[in-house]
């Protein structure tokens, strides 16, 4: 069987799992959901087995559950008709196949350098960006105490800094720069989480201006790990992260 026929065929499985979760009643749908992202694994390792080792292409199994996680989290904060539901499992399963191609692209650059890496990291940096704006939304949504919201952020942000980093490099071992990175930007994010708890602004700003907060650092970390952290890389990235800020504290109703 060629790797495009286990990638739609892993795609397919998957998208028909969330299809299943709409019959459960509510109480069993957080079960299915965390069933489905275990399944994940499962299904990606199968998926990419001649690629993945007992080394840091572990990490490539990172996003697989994260994208299930989140998505199936966003899931609950939708209404509850078919119809309404129906493009997210076209949209998961289009995520899940690009997530496995990004992978098998990635595993094989361990071991040779492709034409495809570059693309690749570009996509991985896009779907974790992505995921990880789901699972805030979702950590926000939840109204939960300061001392959880901000830890379930540190929690959620740091494999998928790990990974996000692993990628800039693609070796067989995670380094201890990629460690200390991971950790100080996951903990900045929470930091960041914690502000948030303060200011008015909606779920949706609140989880976009935490994204953006990981755009820059997983940048900035990535052009520091690839040895090109020149000046107009940080300005870049420092600009953006400006302008997102003006535009929420424009934006935010101190008074309401």
């Amino acid at each position: 069987m060629s790797k495009r026929h286990k990638f739609l065929i892993t795609s397919l499985v998957l998208s028909l799992g969330f299809f299943g979760i709409t019959f459960l009643e509510n109480e069993d749908r957080l079960v299915g959901i965390a069933a489905l992202s275990l399944g994940s694994i499962i299904m990606f390792f199968w998926t990419l087995r001649e690629g993945i080792k007992r080394d840091a292409t572990l990490l490539c199994l990172i996003l697989p559950p994260l994208f299930t996680l989140g998505v199936g989290l966003f899931w609950f904060l939708l209404p509850s008709t078919f119809y309404a539901r129906l493009p997210i499992i076209v949209l998961y399963g289009i995520g899940v196949y690009s997530i496995a191609l990004t992978a098998n692209v990635l595993t094989v650059s361990v071991l040779k350098k492709i034409a495809l890496a570059r693309a690749a990291k570009g996509v991985s940096f896009v779907l974790t960006l992505f995921t990880l704006f789901l699972l805030y939304d979702a950590v926000l949504s939840l109204k939960a105490s300061i001392f959880i919201a901000s830890s379930a952020v540190l929690v959620a942000s740091f494999p998928l800094f790990l990974q996000g980093l692993w990628v800039s490099r693609i070796t067989k071992e995670v380094g201890s720069e990629i460690l200390i990175y991971s950790g100080v930007f996951s903990y900045v994010v929470g930091g960041v989480a914690v502000l948030m708890y303060f200011w008015p602004v909606s779920v949706v700003v609140g989880s976009l201006f935490l994204t953006v907060v990981v755009y820059i650092l997983l940048g900035l970390g990535q052009a520091k790990i690839e040895a090109r952290l020149f000046r107009q890389t940080v300005n870049e990235y420092l600009t953006i992260g400006t302008i997102v800020f003006l535009i929420m504290l424009l934006s935010t109703n101190w008074h309401g």
